[in-house]
């Protein structure tokens, strides 16, 4: 969840029975993926026959706009088209590892001189001046975008539904929650539109939609990219990504945007190509923070998964994180209400005479009144708890190389649960659901969304593992370990 603020500052229901039924018990909505030149190759496998000459970025690029047109209007992944921009730089000369492969970037992302609305009314005229580093990174990378993919009102809650553009529909299930906050990254992916997207994490929403959609997801440390905007006050939670069909892509993603260099926090760990020989001491912790249970499919998916963990080889076994779970959530509801004050102000101040109500939706407006009722002190106070939380989740990998846990406490929940229209009463709910993957944020430490289970209903459910800061390598050689033995992509396609 949640856009770069300061980023922002700077830059200043129901479908026909045709369209359910289009979404299988075993297949999601997706486009037709036999007779065009993607094919159903991941990122790394179009950018390796476009360099082989097999196809060219035009021909990839028509593809994804077709995949698109067939079922954006059933799926509504995207916020602004950019089809003329794609279509000249798919022409021009491209470099890099994904060197014209199709993608979609995150409307929390400025583009220059493209739409940035950040999901949201009050910036639905809105033109990036500039572009951060990151944008800089993932064109360098040789990446073709043709358009911007929809996220909830700056990313503030777990799901992808806004008054200004609505719902973006789950491909397993159309009348359920896509997640949030990259929600419409997710979706193409998932639908095989693009193989790859851009994706942010403030709160989980790289993780979270990973696991609403099936998709392995990857949030890295705090540090490890190149800045994808103006560091935030206090604790700088939020970090760039993408979704992705494979491991390989998000390994691929990684190094291409991570920093390197004299001003690196990490020694770059380049591109991880496959598993370790080495064995993981993994702790499993599958109640959450406030030590509610699960939805029973959940735990069991969860259990499974640490059953085939050990069946690998690991040393598995049970510990609790021991966070002190109320007041983490209200310390981190605190600070996700500052960004919140932060957005009311700006818009504020350039539009005095505009009702609020008319530009912001309710629950950005609530969040940022919570943060005046409570202010400055109480955040100050706020953010001394987090950082003990972050020493407190450094040192309880002393001895531990993985935690796993589940990415959300129930599959993907209907739509109109959760959404921003709602209001602040989201929250009263919502640590249940997504209470899992805060945690990483605050603690500056890099998770992953590894998608190796299915609820009975046919819903994706995502396993949630993390690792101490700067353990990229760690988690992505265990996930190449597991997508070997569970394989997961054929199932998604269609």
């Amino acid at each position: 969840m949640r856009f770069s603020r300061r980023a922002l500052m700077a830059n200043a229901a129901a479908l026909s029975a045709m369209v359910a039924a289009c979404a299988s018990e075993d297949t999601p909505m997706a486009s037709s993926v036999s007779n065009d030149a993607l094919a159903d190759s991941d990122a790394t496998g179009i950018a390796a026959r476009i360099r082989a000459g097999e196809i060219t970025p035009q021909e990839a690029l028509e593809a994804a706009i077709a995949r698109s047109e067939r079922v954006n209007g059933q799926l509504n992944f995207i916020a602004t088209p950019m089809l003329e921009y794609g279509r000249t730089r798919a022409g021009g000369r491209l470099a890099g590892p994904f060197a014209g492969v199709p993608t979609l970037i995150k409307d929390l992302m400025p583009m220059t001189g493209q739409p940035t609305k950040y999901g949201s009314r009050a910036f639905a005229n809105n033109v990036a001046a500039e572009q951060p580093p990151y944008m800089d990174a993932l064109l360098t990378a040789g990446l073709v975008p043709f358009g911007k993919s929809t996220t909830p009102e700056f990313g503030l809650t777990a799901t992808t539904e806004t008054l200004i553009s609505g719902d973006t529909h789950n491909p397993w299930d159309v009348m359920r929650s896509s997640g949030g906050s990259s929600g419409g990254a997710a979706v193409a992916v998932a639908a095989r539109v693009v193989p790859i997207a851009h994706a942010s994490d403030g709160g989980g929403s790289i993780r979270i939609p990973a696991s609403c959609n099936g998709l392995f997801g990857l949030k890295a440390s705090r540090g490890r990219s190149v800045l994808g905007g103006r560091p935030d006050s206090g604790i700088d939670i939020s970090v760039n990504g993408c979704e992705a069909i494979s491991v390989r892509d998000s390994a691929g993603w990684l190094a291409a945007t991570e920093q390197t260099g004299a001003g690196a926090s990490f020694s770059p760990i380049g591109v991880v190509a496959g598993p370790s020989t080495q064995r993981l001491r993994i702790i499993v912790d599958i109640p959450n923070a406030l030590g509610n249970e699960p939805d029973p499919e959940v735990r069991a998916a969860i259990e499974d998964v640490a059953e085939l963990c050990r069946s690998l080889g690991h040393h598995v076994r049970e510990q609790r994180a021991g966070v002190n779970g109320r007041q983490f959530s209200d310390d981190f509801t605190l600070l996700w209400a500052a960004g919140a004050a932060e957005v009311v102000a700006l818009v504020q101040s350039q539009a005095p005479d505009a009702p609020l109500d008319q530009l912001l939706e309710p629950l950005t407006i609530d969040l940022a009144n919570h943060f005046r009722q409570q202010g400055p002190a109480a955040l100050e106070a706020a953010i001394v708890r987090l950082r003990a939380v972050e020493a407190q989740y450094a040192a309880m990998f002393a001895d531990v190389d993985v935690m796993l846990t589940p990415v959300l406490g129930k599959p993907p929940v209907p739509l109109g649960q959760i959404g921003g229209p709602r209001g602040i009463a989201v929250f009263e709910t919502l640590p249940d659901y997504v209470g899992y993957t805060p945690l990483q944020n605050v603690a500056g430490a890099p998770a992953m969304s590894v998608p190796l289970s299915w609820s009975s209903a046919g819903l994706p459910i995502g396993s949630h593992f993390s690792a101490a800061r700067g353990q990229e390598r760690r988690l992505l050689e265990l996930a190449y370990e597991l997508e070997q033995a569970r394989p997961w992509a054929s199932r998604r396609l269609g």
